[in-house]
């Protein structure tokens, strides 16, 4: 039996949004098969766009929301991808060059298997799944993605790394020629971007490394070809194409921290009681939607996070 990978697919055989919502099943035999999702910060899409018909997800996964499906249209039209410019129609508009393989990770550090990867080597027996979580970013506003890639937890264990590891630490690509944000006089961030985890959080069942969205490969603007998705923390934690994965002792300073360190932390978890200097997160304006609904601790996912944080205060870690 021939198998397709899924970068080995055209874009006319990929699952339609119409498909895709109505048939999500489709998605999770044909990604049975398929075997992986390929070929992808600051925060993720999570700016106001146009409102338009957002489905009832079909079926409920382990990990699954149920709320309504964010359009796909606001999905890949609103970012936040600084380097590809501070508007958050940049992002579309300025990656149609952007170009998402050939593509290859760094991994070094506290890791047995230390190598530069190339893309279809580093994601080689990971198996994919489709998730649909909800998106909250710092600036009050979210949506409900669904997601395809697999288990950060399961890239983890295939690389490795030496018990006294306690961080991992995801580098972004440093491209001017590609990254039109990354040129010029004065810069917002220092590149290249930096995001963290403790190593139990990266291990966590609901850290999810994306190679796609909606059944089709992940847009450019979206950080083709792998994105870091942590959805009980804020979006500027997603990482986008990611080209370094460093194991550790010591927690990384990341971007954002570096930048603003009074505003943005290490952890980023979604708090609605630790208000953001220039704004309360305690509501949150779900795109689509007219009225705003209350910010849920750990933007929902309290159960299976919690535990990780007991006895942190979580108002000074934050």
């Amino acid at each position: 039996m021939l198998i397709k990978r899924a970068f080995d697919i055209p874009s006319s055989e990929l699952t339609s949004e119409t498909l895709y919502r109505n048939r999500r099943e489709f998605i999770k035999t044909a990604s049975a098969a398929l075997g992986f999702a390929a070929v992808g910060t600051i925060a993720s899409a999570c700016a106001p766009g146009t409102v338009g018909a957002a489905a009832e997800p079909q079926a409920k996964g382990k990990y699954d929301t149920t709320e309504k499906l964010t359009p796909l249209e606001d999905v890949t039209m609103f970012n936040n991808y600084y380097e590809f410019g501070t508007g958050k129609d940049d992002p579309a508009r300025n990656s149609k060059n952007f170009k998402p393989k050939p593509w290859t990770v760094k991994v070094e550090g506290l890791t047995k298997k230390p190598a530069t990867y190339n893309f279809e080597d580093l994601v080689k027996g990971l198996t994919v799944e489709d998730r649909i979580y909800r998106m909250r970013c710092v600036e009050a506003w979210s949506m409900v993605i669904p997601w395809q890639g697999f288990p950060l937890a399961d890239l983890i264990k295939k690389l490795e790394p030496m018990p006294s590891a306690k961080f991992v630490e995801f580098r972004t690509l440093v491209d001017k020629n590609q990254f039109p944000g990354q040129r010029g006089l004065f810069q917002p961030l220092d590149w290249p971007y930096i995001e963290g985890l403790r190593m139990d959080e990266a291990m966590n069942p609901l850290a999810f490394i994306a190679t796609g969205l909606y059944g089709k490969s992940l847009p450019n603007q979206n950080g083709a070809p792998l994105r870091l998705v942590t959805p009980w923390k804020y979006g500027f934690k997603g990482v986008k194409a990611i080209v370094n994965i460093r194991f550790s002792e010591t927690q990384p300073v990341n971007s954002w921290q570096r930048q603003a360190a009074n505003e943005y932390g290490f952890y980023a978890n979604v708090n609605p009681e630790v208000q953001h200097p220039r704004w309360s997160q305690a509501r949150e304006q779900r795109i689509g939607e007219f009225l705003k609904r209350q910010t849920l601790m750990f933007n929902g996912y309290t159960e299976q996070v919690a535990s990780m944080y007991s006895g942190l205060d979580l108002k000074k870690n934050f």
